[in-house]
C-alpha cells in the first residue's frame, strides 16, 4: 500500500494540468514504496502518448530537501546518467503543494527491478553507481546524510536493549559491540561526493544487463564517496534474509565500479569498515520501524536481522579481502 491520500479523476487533472504535459488519460497507485503516494500517470499530447511517476511526498522527506534531490536529477540527467528528468510545472518550479503536501512529476523510466540479480547486472550497476559520482561532482546542492552514525546511535538507543532483545537474543550484545567501534574509526579523510546512500535492487530499474534507471533519490547526500559503494555493496552481494553471500555479484560489483571510477588504496582499505556502517544504518532503521509500527499498520516493517548478518559477516576479519582486485 503506498497511496496515502487520495485523489478523484477531477483532482488528478487539475494537478496534471498544471504541467505541460497533455491532457489526462490515467493515473494509477503504485503498491510499492512506504513512505510516499505514488501514482502512475498517461497523459495524451497530441498523437502521443506519454507516462510519468506522481509522486506526493507524505513521511520522512522534509520539503526544504526537495529542491537539492530535483535538482540533482536534472543534474545528472543532464550528464546522461540514468536517471529521470523532474518535470517542471508551468511556472518552472520543480514542484507544487497540493494541501500542504509536496508533489513533483517525474519522468517514467522503462524497466523492471531484479530480485535476484546476475553478475551482468551487478557490474552495470556498479558502472552506474560511479558514473553518479562522477557526473555529481559539479553539483553545487549541498545535504548532509540525515542518517550517518550520530543518527544510528540516537534510533538504536530509542530501542533500548530489551527492545533489540526482543528482535533477536543476541541483537543487543552484536549493537554494543558495534556501534561505538564503527562510530569511533569512521574515516573522516577519504573523497566525498553526492551518494545516493540507498541503491537497493528495488531503486534500479534494468532491461537485461542494461540498467535504464536509477531511482528514489530521497536519501541523497554529500558524504563519503566509498560509503555509497559500500552501501550498494550490502545491498546487492547477499540473499535478502542476509545468510548468504555472493562473491560472484560482489566481484562483478566493484569491477564494473573500477571500470569508471577507480577506488583508491585508501578507500579500498576502508571498505570494511564502511560495510559494517552501512549494516548498522539499514540495521537501525529496520530496528526503530520494527518496534514502532503498530500491528494493524498496512506496512509490513522489513527484519532487521538482515542486517545484523551482513554486520556479522563484514566484521570478520578473513572477510576483508572480498573488497580487494581478483
Amino acid at each position: 500500500m503506498a497511496v496515502y491520500t487520495r485523489l478523484g479523476a477531477e483532482e488528478m487533472a487539475r494537478i496534471i494540468a498544471a504541467f505541460d504535459v497533455g491532457t489526462l488519460v490515467s493515473a494509477k497507485g503504485i503498491a510499492e514504496g512506504v513512505s510516499n503516494s505514488n501514482w502512475l500517470v498517461e497523459t495524451q499530447c497530441f498523437d502521443a502518448t506519454r507516462r510519468f511517476i506522481l509522486t506526493m511526498y507524505e513521511n520522512r522527506v522534509e520539503i526544504g530537501d526537495l529542491p537539492f534531490f530535483l535538482d540533482l536529477l536534472d543534474h545528472l540527467a543532464a550528464r546522461d546518467c540514468p536517471v529521470p528528468r523532474t518535470i517542471h510545472d508551468r511556472d518552472g518550479a520543480s514542484y507544487r503543494l497540493y494541501e500542504g503536501k509536496a508533489l513533483a512529476l517525474i519522468e517514467f523510466l522503462p524497466g523492471v527491478s531484479v530480485s535476484e540479480p546476475t553478475p551482468g547486472q551487478a557490474r552495470a550497476v556498479g558502472a552506474a553507481l560511479a558514473q553518479v559520482h562522477l557526473a555529481g561532482r559539479d553539483f553545487a546542492g549541498q545535504r548532509e546524510n540525515g542518517m550517518g552514525c550520530a543518527a544510528w546511535a540516537e534510533l538504536l538507543g530509542s530501542c533500548g536493549t530489551d527492545g533489540l532483545s526482543a528482535i533477536d537474543p543476541q541483537l543487543a550484545a552484536l549493537v554494543a559491540r558495534e556501534l561505538p567501534l564503527v562510530s569511533g574509526r569512521w574515516p573522516t579523510d577519504l573523497p566525498r561526493s553526492v551518494i545516493h546512500a540507498d541503491l537497493f535492487p528495488d531503486n534500479v530499474l534494468m532491461l537485461d544487463e542494461r540498467v535504464t534507471g536509477l531511482i528514489d533519490f530521497y536519501f541523497a547526500c554529500v558524504d563519503i564517496t566509498a560509503y555509497d559503494v559500500a552501501v550498494t555493496h550490502a545491498a546487492w552481494c547477499f540473499s535478502a534474509d542476509g545468510r548468504t553471500f555472493m562473491p560472484e555479484l560482489s566481484a562483478a560489483l566493484l569491477a564494473g565500479y573500477d571500470a569508471v571510477r577507480p577506488l583508491s588504496d585508501a578507500e579500498r582499505a576502508a571498505l570494511p569498515l564502511l560495510a559494517r556502517g552501512a549494516s548498522l544504518r539499514f540495521l537501525a532503521t529496520r530496528a526503530y520501524d520494527w518496534a514502532n509500527t503498530p500491528a494493524d499498520a498496512l506496512v509490513t516493517p522489513k527484519d532487521p536481522m538482515a542486517f545484523a548478518r551482513r554486520l556479522e559477516f563484514y566484521s570478520q576479519d578473513g572477510h576483508a579481502g572480498i573488497f580487494q582486485p581478483a
